[in-house]
């Protein structure tokens, strides 16, 4: 699923970094960031990528930051979100699906890092949480649907179960 999602998001963004406790997915190509948090949940690595940037890459703006569990995204939606980013006046430009915001499929600027860095040292773990602390453009069901006529996009892959699902839906679409 990495090395996929690797491959996908090359097709949209000029680097694709990977947020992980170690340098570990060196195998796949892909330049690994230690996560400055690790085990502490998707908020840390978030704020890991965004202060990355901007020490690495001081002109870099925008991250587009996703989950590797994700296996129904698509490079149309992801360029999509990323014009919209480039559009945009706020910090964050999220999807809001029928489950709600998703913070694991968006776009935050590089200077959103120290802000995020606050909430997450007061103790914040919870994404959405901290992202109240920062101004959003929430793109909607009319925004991204036409990307998903199946209603999968956002879909992520938690357990064992989960992937098989994955797998007999890309066996299906193969036929």
């Amino acid at each position: 699923m990495l090395a996929r999602m690797c491959e996908l998001l090359r097709g949209v963004v000029d680097e694709v970094n990977v947020v992980a406790p170690a340098e570990k997915y060196l195998s796949i190509r892909v330049k690994s960031v230690v996560d400055l948090w690790p085990g502490e949940g998707p908020l840390g690595g978030i704020v890991t990528a965004l202060l990355n940037t901007r020490k690495s890459d001081p002109q870099c703006e925008w991250n587009l930051i996703v989950g590797c569990d994700m296996p129904f995204l698509t490079r149309e939606w992801l360029a999509y979100l990323a014009e919209s980013a480039l559009k945009s006046s706020a910090k964050v430009v999220l999807p809001h699906s029928a489950h709600g915001p998703e913070p694991l499929c968006a776009c935050y600027r590089t200077d959103a890092g120290p802000a995020l860095r606050a909430v997450f040292e007061r103790g914040v773990r919870k994404v959405t949480d901290a992202l109240k602390q920062v101004k959003r453009e929430v793109l909607d069901e009319e925004d991204w649907k036409r990307f998903d006529s199946a209603g999968r996009l956002f879909w992520n892959m938690n357990t064992a179960a989960d992937f098989e699902e994955v797998r007999r839906v890309w066996e299906a679409e193969r036929a």
